[in-house]
């Protein structure tokens, strides 16, 4: 039988309970953020059709990794880059859903950095 962490457990806790205030629907969908210990992910999300609107990473071809020294500078970049792909696709205000993690450090950056490329949470 496969052990659970605590902190897991922890996690997919907070998951749950933010979750069910965050909804995206066709006018603000969702903003996801997953945080890996070397990359950050985010997905837009329509939530009613099950579909992912705009997708970026910190392992994007688009984004250009080198150039940004520390992680936390590269949230940021990453969320200035979904934020432009987010205005082409037509979508100006979201709902930030930050997974589980506390809002500081990369995850505040990403937000920080997509709130000053023009979109509004």
């Amino acid at each position: 039988m496969a052990k659970t962490s605590p902190k897991l457990v922890a996690r997919k806790k907070r998951i749950k309970r933010i979750r069910k205030r965050c909804i995206g629907t066709p006018e603000k969908p969702r903003m996801r953020v997953f945080r890996s210990n070397r990359h950050i992910y985010v997905q837009i999300i329509d939530d009613t059709r099950h579909a992912t609107l705009v997708a970026m990473s910190s392992r994007d071809k688009e984004f250009d990794g080198p150039d940004e020294k520390g992680k936390i500078a590269q949230a940021k970049k990453v969320g200035e880059l979904v934020a432009r792909k987010a205005r082409d696709a037509g979508i100006t205000r979201v709902i930030f859903d930050r997974g589980g993690n506390l809002y500081h450090g990369r995850v505040k950056a990403l937000s920080d950095g997509a709130r000053e490329a023009g979109l509004e949470f």
